[in-house]
């Protein structure tokens, strides 16, 4: 009996552990039920209640996850593989360009043109240096046609000094210019081989000049420059230009005012007038202040200012007050493609004898000296990037100026016998002109082996008392291009072009009274070309080529250019 019941509880334990078991096996899988529903449900509106984001978890018991444990046998394998040993590239260096501080360059072409310069510099510590600057050009000239000595040359020299710290730069400089032109513009037919006028062409100017700047760090006065110019020639003709400026801050409550001050001082004279043997004499004084503010908002920057300029004519005992505006705007459209500018500005432009001797040498040594108003000049333009090496810009303008410089063509005095008034000289003329012109330039940098700029601009003049806008061009436009072929051959090439201009045709007879003529001067076109062979760092050569088409176009009127001319030389590049 004892044995049965023993059997019978053995057999209990061992189905209730059969059971357990089998329940833990469930739990693992996931087994297909079907559900009997016994009773429909009805819900009430007791039963719906908001869901919280967290919800409370009131069961019981609450089932913990079991721990998985992962563990990566690692089990050695032979291999008899022996990686190589890793070796860099060779990377082709190129050799360091060699910089030098100064050269020598020299050359000779044809109308026995001789041409030379030299730079020099030294650097005397790590703050401090010296250098000078030495030119000659000079021609024999020789252009068919002309019926006087045509020969030119043009000399300089300069010396400079400059230190550099940790707050202040400062620089001075001195220079002495040499140039012989000749009148040889003799009108013709009024003259011709048999009766060409017994004159010395020749004429001479002599320009010194001193000047010096200083710039200052995180000081108000950012820098201050100053230059005085004396300027003569060979008829007892002289003048002193001294100008000088300065450009400083003045503080304001969260900002600041730039401002400018500048201060221009002229005195000069001539021996004589044209038709009367009178001496000539003129002296202007002007002191101006040019304060600016700057706004800056994204991609817009407004710099609003003005300009007022006190005027002391000296010799005629005269005093003029002028306010100008100087307002101007950029707006970056898109980025560096497309930006926007424009601006309204005007000065008073202190017209000199050595302006307009630089500009045109046959002017004769009686001219009348005052300055220009330039009342405004407003544009509008678009500038920007075509792609990371085409550069774009495009602007129109309109500008008024009163008393604005012209060229004029003097007439020729029958009977007189000195040497610049025989119809081959040029004089000033004044006259309020509005202008209006259209610009566009184009420029490309193709990794620096190849730049190319194209430049043109169409003029529209209005004149007040005159019949034209004399010797200025309707139309200019011009082309640079430089190339540097490989390591040592490099080649480059410049073209202008220049529209119709007007002048007068003019010969005063007392005896025979005649009205000026109205002359058109053609377009001309003007090419230039240059080749030249780097043989080492410190050598190489050259060659040039100007007014390749041979045109005997006249840049002035009676004045005639050399047809086409050759030019080869040397540079040499050197140290102390």
């Amino acid at each position: 009996m004892r044995d049965q019941i023993r059997h019978k509880w053995l057999i209990l334990v061992i189905a209730l552990s059969t059971i357990s078991w089998a329940q833990e096996k469930v739990k693992d899988s996931i087994d297909t039920e079907v559900v009997n529903v016994v009773k429909p449900y009805t819900p009430k509106i007791s039963d719906a209640f908001k869901v919280k984001e967290t919800p409370s978890i009131s069961d019981e018991t609450t089932t913990q996850r079991k721990e998985v444990i992962y563990n990566i046998f690692s089990i050695p394998v032979a291999s008899t593989f022996t990686p190589a040993k890793v070796r860099a590239t060779d990377v082709q260096k190129q050799q360091k360009a060699a910089l030098y501080d100064n050269f020598l360059s020299f050359g000779a072409g044809s109308y026995t043109t001789l041409l030379g310069e030299i730079y020099l510099n030294h650097a005397i510590s790590r703050t401090e240096s010296v250098g000078g600057y030495i030119s000659h050009h000079s021609s024999q000239g020789g252009i068919d046609g002309v019926l006087v000595d045509d020969q030119f040359s043009d000399s300089r020299i300069l010396a400079n000094y400059r230190s550099s710290g940790n707050d202040i730069n400062w620089s001075v400089d001195a220079g002495y210019r040499h140039r012989v032109f000749n009148w040889y513009g003799l009108p013709q037919p009024l003259f011709t081989s048999e009766n060409t006028p017994e004159i010395d062409p020749q004429h001479k100017f002599f320009t010194f000049e001193f000047g010096g700047e200083i710039e200052f760090e995180d000081l108000p006065i950012h820098d201050g420059k100053f230059r005085f110019r004396r300027f003569a020639d060979d008829y007892d003709s002289g003048e002193n230009h001294f100008v000088a400026t300065t450009n400083f801050e003045i503080p304001l409550r969260s900002d600041v005012l730039n401002t400018e001050v500048r201060i221009d001082y002229l005195k000069g004279d001539f021996d004589s007038e044209y038709f009367d043997q009178v001496e000539m004499k003129y002296g202007n004084f002007t002191v101006g202040a040019s304060p600016s503010y700057q706004i800056k908002e994204d991609d817009l920057t407004v710099n609003l200012g003005a300009s007022a300029v006190y005027l002391n004519d000296s010799e005629n005992g005269k005093n003029k007050f002028f306010i100008y505006p100087k307002v101007t705007a950029t707006y970056r459209l898109v980025n560096e493609v497309l930006i926007a500018y424009g601006g309204i500005e005007g000065g008073l432009i202190q017209n000199t004898y050595h302006q307009f001797a630089t500009t045109n040498p046959f002017v004769s040594p009686t001219l009348q000296i005052m300055p220009t108003d330039r009342q405004y000049d407003g544009y509008l333009g678009l500038k920007g990037k075509l792609s990371n090496n085409m550069s774009y810009n495009v602007r129109g303008n309109y500008k008024a100026a009163n008393d604005q410089a012209l060229f004029l063509a003097n007439p020729a005095i029958l009977g007189d016998d000195r040497n610049f008034v025989q119809g081959n000289s040029f004089g000033i003329v004044y006259d309020d002109i509005k202008t209006f012109s259209v610009f566009g330039e184009i420029n490309v940098d193709v990794n620096r082996n190849f730049t190319l700029g194209i430049k043109a601009e169409y003029f529209n003049y209005t004149t007040d008392e005159q019949e034209e806008a004399w010797n200025l061009p309707d139309f200019t436009s011009s082309l640079f291009m430089d190339f540097q072929i490989d390591e040592h051959w490099f080649a480059g090439a410049s073209l202008f072009y220049t529209g119709e201009r007007m002048d007068q045709d003019f010969v005063f007879d007392p005896f025979n009274p005649t009205l000026p003529t109205s002359v058109i001067l053609e377009s001309f076109f003007d090419a230039n070309a240059h080749v030249g062979y780097r043989i080492n760092d410190r050598w190489s050569v050259y060659a040039k080529a100007n007014n390749i088409a041979n045109q005997d176009y006249k840049r002035w009127l009676n004045y005639q250019v050399q047809g086409i001319q050759f030019l080869a030389g040397a540079t040499y590049k050197f140290d102390f």
